[in-house]
């Protein structure tokens, strides 16, 4: 079994994206918590933990142990879900949003990445599953 090449091209474009994506999330919901942690506590929340599910996200999708790779679907799983789920009501409850989140309607305040994103990590994923050899991009490490 051949590990993921830390060159390929789509890795880095994944990992690069779940890492801006992270740190994007983690300002908003510091610079929303501390200036006004009541008025959208709900959104608030979530934008928090998309931080923290982004970061989980970008670390293990890099790594290229079948255990990682395994944990990186659950994660990108989970991710698409609260994408799914937090976008819909976004439409549907929009009291419960009185700010964004960085899922709201389905990720639009980032350019629907949120929505793109798991997807695409998750072919990746598929694309260096345990019984596939990576793609032969980049240098060996």
């Amino acid at each position: 079994m051949s590990a993921p090449s830390r060159g390929t091209g789509a890795l880095t474009v994944i990992v690069g994206l779940y890492t801006v994506l992270a740190l994007a999330a983690a300002g908003r919901a510091s610079v929303q918590l501390a200036d006004d942690p009541g008025h959208a506590p709900f959104a608030y929340g979530l934008t928090a933990a998309a931080a923290v599910v982004y970061f989980a996200g970008a670390v293990l999708i890099r790594r290229s142990s079948p255990r990682a790779r395994a944990a990186a679907r659950v994660v990108c799983l989970g991710e698409l879900v609260g994408v799914l789920i937090v976008g819909t009501l976004s439409l549907i409850e929009r009291d419960w949003f009185p700010d964004s989140s960085v899922w709201s309607v389905y990720g639009a305040g980032y350019g629907f990445i949120p929505l793109f994103l798991p997807p695409v990590a998750l072919w990746w994923l598929g694309r260096v599953g345990s019984d596939r050899p990576a793609p032969a991009v980049g240098g060996a490490q």
